[in-house]
Order: structure tokens, then sequence, then C-alpha cells
């Protein structure tokens, strides 16, 4: 807190990638009270590989047959790829079942 105001300040650090629409969220949780001022700091790289699939069975024990968490490198990755139009791999439905909600009266 800063002395002799009501205003707070807090440091954090934000990867890039997601500080988009940031401001405009913060302000809009806030009823517009709070601003925030975003500093670039620094870079480093992502240790993660974007194209890694579990294969022996001790990866399959530890994180699923489909890995549950998601890989930061391969959600980033997608995301360039979706705001430069380039193809998205991804699976829309992967287990549906047929739903029938409208029946048909005569």
């Amino acid at each position: 807190m800063k002395e002799g105001t009501d205003m707070f300040i807090i440091k954090a650090v934000l990867p890039v990638a997601e500080s988009f629409g940031f401001a405009d969220e913060i302000r809009k949780r806030t009823s517009g009270l709070a601003s925030p001022q975003l500093v670039f700091s620094h870079w480093e790289i992502i240790s993660s590989d974007p194209f890694w699939v579990p294969t022996t069975e001790e990866e399959y024990l530890h994180f699923g047959e489909k890995a549950d968490s998601e890989n930061q490198a391969r959600k980033y990755m997608n995301a360039v790829r979706k705001r430069k139009g380039l193809y998205v791999e991804e699976k829309i439905v992967e287990h549906a079942e047929k739903q029938r909600t409208l029946s048909r009266n005569k």
C-alpha cells in the first residue's frame, strides 16, 4: 500500500500471450476503479516441447493417455497459428452421443 493514499501496488509476472485483454478485464471487474500498468520485464524460453505425447508405460501411468494437463507451449503455438489463419489440429467433439431433443408432433 502506498503511504498517504488508498492505492495498492501489486507487482506480478505475466506471460505476454496472456496479457492481451488483461487491462480491459481488470477495469471491467473492478468497475473502472483499477487500472493496470504493464511493463515488459524479461523473456525466457518455455522448456516444454509443444509436440510431446506420452509414449512409455510410465508416462501413460503418470500423465494419462491424453496427458490431461495442458501443454503450455502447444497452447501458445496453437493461439499464434489461429491468429495467423494457419491450420490447427484439434478435436472439437471427442466422445459424442446422439441426443434427440425435439420430437415430431403429429
